[in-house]
């Protein structure tokens, strides 16, 4: 088995507990308000402004044996670079306060998931990051291309509010082939066992992050 294949069966449980999340299961049928979708915005915006600096903290604790991993971290923050600028604009082209965003702060769950990755990769393995690439990009794949539809249709929004989500999704359909060629190179039992770690660690953050997102199914949609 390669280890990306590993790292997929291994996390099974963790991805059916994030996907069982009720505020995912109705995003992907387009069954919530406007202020749920803003606010999955807002978490999605306190979370993405700091993938590009643990990029660099996780490129900057490598050594020379993981020259690969360190180049392949320089296209994920070249590609990743200002990706919260376009967050705040759905925010703003949704009706929301894009600036009082920018000036606020994260739940508590969006913090903790911040926060371990940051420990874990100046303290533990700067490789388990990939762990958290696993499942972040995983996830904005399935809501790109499942969930921006569905929600643009039932809130009758137009293209502007969903630059983020569904630039991921093609974006990280791309980038999920070039990471399992990634983690298909990972070779050292340390480094496999920090980012299976992390990744079943941030299932369940990630997890907690949505579920922490107030929560309004579309009346329309529902009645």
């Amino acid at each position: 088995m390669t280890f990306f294949a590993r790292l997929v069966a291994e996390t099974a449980a963790g991805q059916m507990d994030l996907a069982s999340v009720p505020q995912i299961q109705d995003g992907l049928a387009g069954k919530i308000s406007r202020e749920t979708y803003i606010a999955y915005l807002t978490e999605a915006y306190h979370h993405v402004k700091h993938t590009v600096p643990l990029m660099q903290a996780a490129k900057a604790g490598l050594d020379a044996g993981h020259t690969p991993f360190k180049l392949a971290l320089d296209e994920y923050i070249a590609e990743e670079t200002g990706h919260e600028a376009w967050i705040l604009n759905d925010i703003r082209h949704c009706g929301g306060d894009a600036e009082a965003v920018r000036l606020g702060e994260p739940r508590p769950a969006t913090r903790r998931m911040v926060e371990f990755a940051y420990d874990y990769v100046r303290h533990t393995n700067p490789m388990g990051f990939f762990g958290m690439v696993f499942v972040l990009e995983g996830t904005s794949v399935r809501l790109a291309t499942q969930g921006a539809d569905a929600v643009a249709k039932t809130l009758g929004l137009g293209p502007e509010c969903f630059s983020y989500l569904t630039s991921h999704g093609s974006l990280d359909q791309e980038h999920l082939v070039f990471f399992q060629r990634l983690m298909d190179e990972v070779d050292e039992p340390a480094d496999q066992a920090a980012i299976l770690e992390v990744a079943e660690v941030i299932f369940g953050l990630f997890a907690e992050v949505f579920r922490s997102i107030p929560h309004q199914r579309e009346v329309a949609d529902v009645l």
